[in-house]
C-alpha cells in the first residue's frame, strides 16, 4: 500500500513526534506532582534514560508509546504496511534497549514500573494511575 501523504510531509509529520513531555508523560507527571510525589525527568546518568526518577522510592517509571515500544496485543501497535521490514528492526531495536537498561537498572537496585500509553487512555486513566500510586507505596 503506497503512503497516502508525499515525502516532504510525511517527513515535517515525523519530525513533530515528541521523545519528551509528551501528553502520556504530562499526565503521570501531573498526578504524581499532586499526590506528593517529587521526581527527577529524563536523567541522563542512568541506563535508557529513564522518563521519571523517583530517587527517595528509588523507582524508576517508564512510560513507553504502545506503537514505538511494540507492545504487544494492543489495538495501538499496528506494523505499517509500507517499509514492514524497516519498522519492525526499528521497534525491536527500541524492545532490545528497553529490555538492556531495564536489566542494568535493576541490577542496580532501581525498581522499575513501565506505564503503557493505552492504560492512560481516559477511559482507563484512574484506575492506571490509582495503581501506580499503590505500587509507589509498597
Amino acid at each position: 500500500m503506497a503512503d497516502v501523504h508525499d515525502k516532504k510531509t510525511r517527513s515535517y509529520n515525523m519530525s513533530q513526534i515528541k521523545a519528551i513531555n509528551t501528553k502520556p508523560e504530562l499526565l503521570v507527571r501531573k498526578f504524581l506532582h499532586a499526590s506528593g510525589f517529587r521526581y527527577k525527568l529524563h536523567d541522563k546518568t542512568l541506563p535508557g534514560k529513564p522518563d521519571i526518577v523517583l530517587p527517595k522510592y528509588k523507582t524508576i517509571i517508564f512510560i513507553h508509546g504502545c506503537f514505538w515500544h511494540g507492545h504487544t496485543n494492543c489495538k495501538y501497535y499496528k506494523i505499517p504496511q509500507t517499509r514492514t521490514a524497516w519498522w519492525l528492526h526499528k521497534i525491536n531495536a527500541n524492545k532490545a534497549n528497553d529490555a538492556k537498561a531495564v536489566k542494568a537498572l535493576k541490577k542496580a537496585g532501581w525498581k522499575i514500573i513501565t506505564v503503557w500509553e493505552c492504560r492512560l487512555k481516559p477511559a482507563k486513566l484512574h484506575n492506571t494511575l490509582l495503581l501506580l500510586k499503590r505500587k509507589l507505596l509498597i
